[in-house]
């Protein structure tokens, strides 16, 4: 299968989902350590004959800083597995989390959030040497104004969740009259339908994604020379199965067959056997092309 589709929404009904999901909205804020310098800005500009505007120098305040490294990079996978637990519901950031999600959610998110607090404690711990030491790395571009105190760089990181209860469809408890809470409970409605699908068609993508890559990678390549996968190709499969299973709010009977499809076609299946087993790999490849193209939206 050559050819990249994107699942288009299912129709979805509206039931109120409000018992089966809630959102959940996360905030992360980390102090990158970089800032732009007019000073030198301006001095390239004129030592390249330049326009006035053209260009743009930004320091890292404290060079290659393990520690605010270590920070950034962990808050990201933090974020990534916010979205992989969750699902989209308004541009605002406000995810939707199903409850059946919610303890494995909370687990997870809490152990982020501790460990984020662990390496800004180590990174606090070493800020001021790291400062003694960008004198050293920064030379003339070392300004000592660009460091905040201690105490208002611990305000620069911010790692924060809040849980709220989703409304159900037409809950409008508003004093504005019968007519205009009419229009608005059929306004949310609306919005309610559309983000319920928007949610919902992302799960659909997620498992059109990892079965696309296995089916790609089980395929072969020139004169018939096996592709090069990793193990995380079947477990991104397995967990596929978990997924459907807590993502199905509406209770789909598409994505619940679906769930038995893959749940099927990988039973005891491991990678080595993929790789050694000639026969097995066209047969979980053909297996998988099946459930992809019973996917609903896809055409193929």
């Amino acid at each position: 299968m050559n050819a990249v589709a994107s699942v288009v929404a299912p129709t979805v009904s509206v039931p109120s989902i409000s018992s089966a999901a809630m959102l959940v909205e996360l905030n992360i804020s980390v102090w990158t350590g970089r800032k732009r310098d007019q000073k030198a800005t301006d001095s390239i500009e004129a030592m390249s004959n330049a326009m006035k505007g053209v260009a743009n120098v930004t320091k890292k305040l404290l060079g290659d800083c393990a520690e605010l490294d270590a920070v950034v990079k962990f808050t990201a996978n933090a974020r990534n597995m916010h979205y992989a637990m969750t699902m989209p519901w308004s541009d605002s950031g406000l995810r939707l989390l199903p409850t059946t999600q919610y303890f494995k959610y909370v687990e997870a998110i809490s152990a982020c959030q501790n460990e984020t607090e662990r390496l800004v404690n180590v990174f606090l711990d070493a800020y001021k040497w790291e400062i003694d030491q960008a004198k050293l790395r920064l030379g003339h571009l070392f300004n000592s104004d660009d460091y905040p105190t201690i105490n208002s760089l611990k305000d620069k990181f911010r790692f924060k969740v809040n849980y709220i209860p989703l409304p159900s469809t037409g809950d409008f408890r508003l004093d504005i009259g019968n007519e205009a809470q009419d229009a608005l409970a059929d306004q949310y409605s609306k919005f309610y339908s559309e983000q319920l699908g928007k949610a919902m068609n992302d799960i659909w993508q997620r498992v059109f994604d990892a079965l696309s890559k296995m089916s790609e990678r089980l395929d072969y390549g020139p004169a018939d020379t096996k592709k090069i996968f990793r193990d995380s190709l079947v477990d991104n499969v397995t967990d596929l199965i978990e997924l459907l299973d807590a993502c199905n709010i509406t209770k789909d009977p598409r994505m619940t067959q679906a769930k038995r499809d893959i749940e099927q076609a990988i039973s005891g299946i491991t990678p080595d056997a993929l790789r050694e087993d000639s026969y097995l790999r066209a047969e979980t490849k053909r297996t998988v092309d099946a459930i992809i193209k019973g996917l609903p939206g896809l055409g193929l």
